[in-house]
Protein backbone atom coordinates (compact mmCIF):
# COMPACT_ATOMS: atom_id res chain seq x y z
CA UNK A 1 0.00 0.00 0.00
CA UNK A 2 1.12 3.56 -0.57
CA UNK A 3 1.75 6.02 2.25
CA UNK A 4 -1.29 8.03 1.07
CA UNK A 5 -3.56 4.96 1.25
CA UNK A 6 -2.26 4.01 4.69
CA UNK A 7 -2.75 7.58 5.95
CA UNK A 8 -6.35 7.48 4.66
CA UNK A 9 -7.07 4.20 6.47
CA UNK A 10 -5.67 5.71 9.66
CA UNK A 11 -8.16 8.59 9.66
CA UNK A 12 -6.12 10.98 7.50
CA UNK A 13 -3.01 10.62 9.66
CA UNK A 14 0.01 12.83 8.98
CA UNK A 15 1.93 11.29 6.06
CA UNK A 16 5.32 12.07 7.59
CA UNK A 17 4.33 10.17 10.73
CA UNK A 18 3.17 7.22 8.60
CA UNK A 19 6.51 7.22 6.72
CA UNK A 20 8.44 7.34 9.99
CA UNK A 21 6.36 4.49 11.42
CA UNK A 22 6.94 2.41 8.26
CA UNK A 23 10.70 2.95 8.48
CA UNK A 24 10.66 1.95 12.15
CA UNK A 25 8.68 -1.20 11.30
CA UNK A 26 11.08 -1.98 8.46
CA UNK A 27 13.99 -1.80 10.91
CA UNK A 28 12.11 -4.00 13.39
CA UNK A 29 11.48 -6.71 10.78
CA UNK A 30 14.96 -6.43 9.21
CA UNK A 31 16.40 -9.35 11.21
CA UNK A 32 13.31 -11.57 10.92
CA UNK A 33 11.96 -13.99 8.37
CA UNK A 34 9.95 -11.32 6.59
CA UNK A 35 10.91 -7.81 5.55
CA UNK A 36 8.84 -4.68 5.13
CA UNK A 37 10.05 -3.09 1.89
CA UNK A 38 9.13 -0.19 -0.37
CA UNK A 39 8.88 -0.87 -4.10
CA UNK A 40 7.52 1.72 -6.48
CA UNK A 41 6.25 3.95 -3.64
CA UNK A 42 4.24 1.04 -2.20
CA UNK A 43 5.05 -0.81 1.00
CA UNK A 44 4.60 -4.56 1.40
CA UNK A 45 5.92 -7.53 3.33
CA UNK A 46 8.07 -10.09 1.56
CA UNK A 47 9.96 -13.18 2.63
CA UNK A 48 13.57 -12.59 3.65
CA UNK A 49 15.84 -13.50 0.72
CA UNK A 50 17.78 -16.05 2.78
CA UNK A 51 14.56 -17.99 3.57
CA UNK A 52 12.70 -17.68 0.27
CA UNK A 53 13.93 -21.06 -1.00
CA UNK A 54 12.19 -22.79 1.92
CA UNK A 55 8.79 -21.47 0.89
CA UNK A 56 8.91 -22.30 -2.81
CA UNK A 57 6.60 -25.13 -3.80
CA UNK A 58 7.42 -25.00 -7.48
CA UNK A 59 10.56 -24.27 -9.35
CA UNK A 60 10.57 -20.96 -11.10
CA UNK A 61 10.55 -21.34 -14.84
CA UNK A 62 13.31 -19.17 -16.22
CA UNK A 63 12.02 -17.32 -19.25
CA UNK A 64 14.70 -15.72 -21.32
CA UNK A 65 13.67 -12.60 -23.13
CA UNK A 66 14.65 -12.22 -26.74
CA UNK A 67 17.22 -9.56 -27.55
CA UNK A 68 14.43 -7.41 -29.04
CA UNK A 69 12.30 -7.74 -25.89
CA UNK A 70 15.29 -6.87 -23.69
CA UNK A 71 16.02 -3.78 -25.79
CA UNK A 72 12.38 -2.66 -25.72
CA UNK A 73 12.17 -3.19 -21.95
CA UNK A 74 15.35 -1.14 -21.42
CA UNK A 75 14.05 1.67 -23.65
CA UNK A 76 10.73 1.78 -21.80
CA UNK A 77 12.48 1.73 -18.39
CA UNK A 78 14.88 4.56 -19.25
CA UNK A 79 12.54 6.72 -21.37
CA UNK A 80 9.03 6.12 -20.01
CA UNK A 81 6.39 7.03 -20.87
CA UNK A 82 7.28 6.18 -24.46
CA UNK A 83 5.29 5.36 -27.60
CA UNK A 84 5.96 2.49 -29.98
CA UNK A 85 7.17 4.96 -32.64
CA UNK A 86 9.67 6.41 -30.14
CA UNK A 87 10.86 2.89 -29.26
CA UNK A 88 11.37 2.14 -32.96
CA UNK A 89 13.20 5.43 -33.45
CA UNK A 90 15.63 4.63 -30.62
CA UNK A 91 16.16 1.00 -31.73
CA UNK A 92 16.37 1.87 -35.40
CA UNK A 93 14.16 -1.08 -36.38
CA UNK A 94 10.47 -1.87 -36.36
CA UNK A 95 9.13 -3.35 -33.11
CA UNK A 96 6.77 -6.29 -33.28
CA UNK A 97 3.50 -5.98 -31.37
CA UNK A 98 4.27 -9.44 -29.98
CA UNK A 99 7.36 -8.08 -28.24
CA UNK A 100 5.27 -5.57 -26.30
CA UNK A 101 2.66 -8.28 -25.62
CA UNK A 102 5.33 -10.53 -24.05
CA UNK A 103 6.47 -7.70 -21.75
CA UNK A 104 2.87 -6.88 -20.77
CA UNK A 105 2.11 -10.58 -20.17
CA UNK A 106 5.15 -10.78 -17.87
CA UNK A 107 3.64 -7.85 -15.95
CA UNK A 108 6.65 -5.58 -16.46
CA UNK A 109 5.11 -3.10 -18.91
CA UNK A 110 1.69 -1.48 -18.97
CA UNK A 111 -0.21 0.90 -21.20
CA UNK A 112 0.15 4.29 -19.51
CA UNK A 113 -2.34 6.21 -21.66
CA UNK A 114 -2.19 8.07 -24.93
CA UNK A 115 0.06 10.92 -26.03
CA UNK A 116 -1.86 14.14 -26.72
CA UNK A 117 -0.60 14.54 -30.30
CA UNK A 118 -2.21 13.79 -33.66
CA UNK A 119 -3.01 10.09 -33.90
CA UNK A 120 -2.98 9.80 -30.09
CA UNK A 121 -0.41 6.96 -29.92
CA UNK A 122 -0.44 4.58 -26.98
CA UNK A 123 2.38 5.16 -24.49
CA UNK A 124 4.01 2.49 -22.35
CA UNK A 125 5.58 2.52 -18.87
CA UNK A 126 7.06 0.01 -16.43
CA UNK A 127 5.02 -1.46 -13.56
CA UNK A 128 5.66 -1.96 -9.85
CA UNK A 129 6.15 -5.67 -10.70
CA UNK A 130 9.09 -4.66 -12.93
CA UNK A 131 10.70 -2.85 -9.99
CA UNK A 132 9.98 -5.78 -7.68
CA UNK A 133 11.34 -8.41 -10.08
CA UNK A 134 14.60 -6.53 -10.59
CA UNK A 135 14.91 -5.51 -6.91
CA UNK A 136 14.65 -1.76 -7.56
CA UNK A 137 13.07 0.75 -5.18
CA UNK A 138 12.46 3.17 -8.04
CA UNK A 139 13.61 3.80 -11.59
CA UNK A 140 16.34 6.02 -10.17
CA UNK A 141 18.11 2.80 -9.15
CA UNK A 142 18.62 1.77 -12.80
CA UNK A 143 22.33 1.61 -13.69
CA UNK A 144 23.89 4.48 -15.60
CA UNK A 145 26.22 4.35 -18.62
CA UNK A 146 29.36 4.22 -16.47
CA UNK A 147 28.03 1.25 -14.44
CA UNK A 148 26.97 -0.64 -17.58
CA UNK A 149 30.34 -0.03 -19.22
CA UNK A 150 32.17 -1.20 -16.05
CA UNK A 151 30.22 -4.49 -15.99
CA UNK A 152 30.92 -5.14 -19.66
CA UNK A 153 27.26 -5.01 -20.67
CA UNK A 154 27.82 -2.44 -23.39
CA UNK A 155 28.76 -3.67 -26.84
CA UNK A 156 32.60 -3.81 -27.11
CA UNK A 157 32.30 -3.33 -30.89
CA UNK A 158 30.55 -0.02 -30.26
CA UNK A 159 33.29 1.03 -27.82
CA UNK A 160 35.98 0.08 -30.34
CA UNK A 161 34.17 2.10 -33.02
CA UNK A 162 33.96 5.10 -30.65
CA UNK A 163 37.71 4.78 -29.94
CA UNK A 164 38.44 4.62 -33.67
CA UNK A 165 36.29 7.69 -34.37
CA UNK A 166 37.84 9.58 -31.43
CA UNK A 167 34.54 9.92 -29.60
CA UNK A 168 35.98 8.56 -26.35
CA UNK A 169 38.47 11.42 -26.27
CA UNK A 170 35.77 13.87 -25.16
CA UNK A 171 35.69 15.06 -21.59
CA UNK A 172 32.24 13.54 -20.92
CA UNK A 173 33.33 10.06 -22.00
CA UNK A 174 36.48 10.21 -19.84
CA UNK A 175 34.47 11.04 -16.74
CA UNK A 176 31.76 8.50 -17.62
CA UNK A 177 29.00 11.09 -17.50
CA UNK A 178 28.17 11.41 -21.17
CA UNK A 179 24.46 10.61 -21.65
CA UNK A 180 24.22 9.35 -18.07
CA UNK A 181 21.00 11.02 -16.98
CA UNK A 182 18.89 9.95 -14.07
CA UNK A 183 15.52 8.65 -15.25
CA UNK A 184 12.47 10.50 -13.98
CA UNK A 185 10.18 8.61 -11.61
CA UNK A 186 7.04 8.68 -13.76
CA UNK A 187 5.86 5.25 -12.59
Amino acid sequence: MSVDALAGFLGDADKSEVRAALKTLAETYEKRGIHLVERGKRWHFETAPDLAHLLRKEREQVRRLSRAATEVLAIIAYHEPVSRAEIESIRGVQTSGGTLDVLMEAGWVKIAGRREVPGRPTIYATTPEFLDHFGLSSRRDLPGIAELRATGLLDPVEDAYDDLMGENDTEGAQTGTEGDEEPSDAA
